[in-house]
């Protein structure tokens, strides 16, 4: 595999988990954190820092539009239920330092 190969693969495998991320509105961001260690606001932030990292413009918003498939603000009205004292607990103990 040469570098445009693995490139292009990866790009790839991106667009498939924002895309898995847009379709699955019933997983919960405090639930990917709480299982994975990140969620869809990280992906978003991970997005901007690489967009920065080479000197390209991306406003937080516009890299939270492109991993939620709307604004931000409409995802959260749309499909973000209040987090459970258990999700939270676990929240806690669990987050990143």
């Amino acid at each position: 595999m040469n570098e445009q190969q693995r490139l292009e693969l990866e790009a790839a495998a991106f667009r498939r988990l924002v895309q898995h991320f847009q379709e699955r509105t019933d997983v919960q961001n405090i639930d990917l954190m709480n299982l994975a260690g990140f969620c869809r606001n990280c992906l978003a932030k991970w997005y901007k820092a690489a967009a920065d990292e080479r000197g390209v413009e991306l406003e937080l918003e516009a890299a939270r539009e492109a991993v939620y498939g709307m604004p931000y603000a409409e995802w959260k009205s749309r499909y973000q239920r209040e987090a459970s004292a258990e999700q939270l607990a676990s929240f806690e103990k669990n987050k990143p330092e």
